[in-house]
């Protein structure tokens, strides 16, 4: 069979393409070449800043000159950096000859000697990569996250007084509200989302075996760990000044985790919703053109919720082999986070889509609330706990001579179906107090949630 033109072996690159694009600036290797050179870049400045080895501070205007070779780093950077990596074998070594390649080009020969000086790889790499990943989470992934956390409170406050039948176990239960329901998920993806805001993000920058050996060769007078720690914090990340030769990665691990934690969630969000949508509670409201099955014309297939869920599934896949992965390196390093590395932007970039596909979901459902009320309807036996828990009031009180009102309740409505007349005529029979007897003889399945509705938090 004949080659097709090259094509994208991952659908992020293909399919999924427009849903995943911002990532992209990241978390792609261009996007971590970018940050290398941006690491180079601002390393050189501030070695001369120190003046050291008789260099003289730049003049702001050679700063921006200089700064230029990241900030405009483009397609002839990209490929450049391809051909001489072919060359070299070493994707960071080739980041330094760039530096130094586009030095020359700017008139800057005399400070060339400074790229990536007393720098071993994994200086750059760490700290490029706690940018990268901050700048991606921060930018692109977190506010995404965030519209789906808005959009379930707005869904909460809207619903909150929505009386629903309750099924713990798949079985009817306490009645509850929708609006309830949804603030539980809303308030547990906020408190994780609060957790991922806070991380740290960390990076080291003390040589090739996190001694500062090279440096104090190169100058034992200069106070090298408090050089590197200004460097890092002012790139706005967490310096780590006791590392092997790499950054330990821990704080990676703790991220991926709380990522793969926040999946979890929204992948039992998604599982629910689809349930609620196959008991009628939530019709889906029809998108023009779309198709929903290719021989069934009346389908309106819940996939946005399906395909969240697998990609939440990959993603938390990922999440849970780079955390595990990355908190091991032999001795002072191996090399296998490099290539699990490379694979965070596939891990967040199946985490964004599937945050992509339950915003459009939630976007896109209606509450049926005539189906919530006829569910309640039919299932009066749930004020069975309501009875038996008021009778125990009762006989506490004195007003009863009930000897066991679990027993009792549980006979009238295990594995039976009670309605209306059956549980009046029940509770008219009850040896309780009057004021007690009409308040069960009031209630409603509808009407038994409990302050529900209050536990929804005001419209945001």
């Amino acid at each position: 069979m004949p080659s097709l033109p090259p094509q994208p072996l991952s659908p992020l690159d293909g399919r999924y393409r427009a849903a995943v694009a911002p990532l992209a600036d990241y978390l792609s290797e261009a996007g971590l070449n970018r940050a290398r050179v941006e690491v180079e870049v601002e390393w050189l400045i501030t070695l001369t800043e120190s003046s050291l080895f008789g260099t003289r501070p730049l003049s702001p205007e050679d700063k921006d000159r200089l700064r230029v070779l990241y900030l405009s780093f483009g397609q002839a950077e990209i490929d450049w950096l391809a051909e001489k990596e072919a060359v070299t074998r070493h994707d960071v070594k080739a980041v330094e000859y760039l530096v130094r390649d586009r030095l020359t080009s700017l008139g800057q020969d005399g400070i060339a000697e400074l790229t990536h000086f007393a720098c071993t790889s994994e200086d750059i790499n760490s700290t490029a990569y706690a940018l990268t990943v901050k700048r991606a989470v921060h930018d692109v992934w977190l506010p995404k996250l965030r519209e789906v956390i808005a959009a379930l409170w707005h869904l909460a406050d809207e619903h909150r007084d929505a009386a629903m039948l309750a099924r713990t176990h798949g079985q009817p239960a306490t009645p509850t509200t929708m609006g309830k329901e949804l603030a539980v998920f809303a308030g547990r993806l906020e408190r994780v989302a609060r957790g991922i805001q806070n991380s740290e993000y960390l990076a080291k920058f003390s040589g090739a075996t996190g001694t500062w050996s090279a440096h104090l060769a190169a100058d034992p007078q200069v106070n090298w760990p408090t050089i590197a720690r200004e460097f890092i914090e002012g790139l706005g990340l967490t310096f780590n000044p006791l590392t092997t030769q790499i950054e330990s990665h821990d704080w990676q691990v703790e991220l991926y985790d709380r990522a793969r934690h926040a999946g979890g969630i929204l992948h039992n969000l998604a599982t629910d919703v689809w349930t609620y949508i196959s008991l009628g509670y939530f019709a889906q409201i029809p998108v023009a053109g779309a198709t929903g099955s290719s021989t069934m014309p009346h389908k309106i297939n819940p996939i946005r919720f399906e395909n969240a869920e697998a990609n939440l599934e990959i993603a938390g896949g990922l999440f849970t082999t780079l955390a595990s992965t990355l908190v091991t390196s032999r001795l002072q390093r191996d090399l296998t986070d490099s290539t699990t590395q490379r694979n965070i932007g596939v891990a967040f970039g199946h985490s964004l889509l599937a945050l992509d596909n339950l915003l459009r979901g939630l976007g896109e459902i209606s509450l049926r609330r005539d189906v919530l009320l006829a569910d309640l309807d039919a299932n009066w036996e749930v004020l069975a706990e309501a009875i038996q828990t008021v009778v125990r009031a009762e006989i506490t009180a004195g007003r009863s001579q009930i000897t066991d009102p679990y027993a009792l309740l549980k006979d009238l409505t295990r594995g039976r179906r009670v309605g209306a007349p059956e549980l009046a005529e029940f509770v008219r029979g009850l040896d309780i107090g009057d004021e007690a007897k009409e308040r069960l003889l009031a209630l409603t399945p509808a009407g038994y949630v409990g302050v529900a509705a209050d536990l929804v938090p005001p419209a945001r």
